[in-house]
């Protein structure tokens, strides 16, 4: 694993989980197959600027620095966002699209990748089209049932296929 790499997973890591030490991510890192010492992760946290912070309910743990908060959006900021910019949604495999009005795009996706839902890897934006891409448990079409109801959109009035 390169140190961009092993960078990468302790940011997930902090952001997701309580973690107070370089000790503890260290021990953490080793249940994943990741080898670290100590002082390695404690340059690695300098490196990505972390700081240790008291989390609202008072537990001291990592973070970093640049975060703006320490929770995820609640689903009503994802509600508001989607029933305002989301004009229509579809689905194949475990992808979703997820279309906008022009230049709204990366608005839609803020707000998914700030809310953190269940069953979502990532998404990509584009102009006016964001590309969810769900994992394999939840699946795009249920994704997709999901974002159209918080966007406020009926399944009737969605775009109907025809064969041709």
């Amino acid at each position: 694993m390169t140190k961009t790499q092993r960078q990468h997973r302790i940011g997930e890591l902090i952001e997701r989980e309580r973690i107070s030490t370089a000790a503890q991510l260290v021990t953490r890192l080793q249940s994943e197959g990741i080898s670290a010492t100590q002082a390695t992760v404690t340059r690695d946290l300098q490196e990505l600027g972390t700081i240790k912070v008291r989390d609202e309910n008072g537990v001291r743990r990592i973070v970093a620095a640049t975060a703006s908060t320490f929770t995820h959006a609640p689903l009503d900021h994802l509600r508001r966002m989607m029933g305002e910019w989301v004009v229509s949604v579809e689905s194949s495999e475990n992808l979703v699209v997820v279309r906008t009005p022009p230049g709204c795009a990366h608005v839609v996706a803020s707000a998914l990748d700030r809310s953190a839902l269940d069953g979502v890897l990532g998404s990509v934006a584009g102009d006016d089209t964001v590309i969810v891409i769900a994992d394999e448990k939840r699946g795009g079409m249920s994704l997709a049932t999901e974002f159209r109801s918080l966007a406020g959109l009926d399944d009737s009035v969605m775009p109907k296929k025809t064969d041709k």
